[in-house]
């Protein structure tokens, strides 16, 4: 884990918001000792109600035309 000093939060604190955007994970210390941890909050997944809306739109598949679609594009000595 990487770390920055409370002076480096302090005069680039954009900077280094920007590197935990990007989903480091940052030590924060003083005197050096660790006094705080920087982690990007976790993602919310979709809700249930969400994924059920999702499902109603998604085409319908044939699953034999897919399967013979499939058959035609990959060798089958694979």
């Amino acid at each position: 884990m990487d770390s920055v000093t409370v002076r480096e939060l302090r005069n680039h604190g954009g900077d280094v918001l920007e590197r935990v955007v990007r989903g480091e994970v940052l030590a924060v210390t003083r005197d050096g000792a660790v006094v705080a941890e920087l982690r990007p909050r976790p993602r919310r997944g979709p809700s249930a109600g969400d994924l059920i809306a999702r499902r109603r739109s998604l085409p319908q598949v044939d699953p034999d035309r897919l399967r013979r679609n499939l058959d035609a594009l990959l060798d089958a000595e694979l």
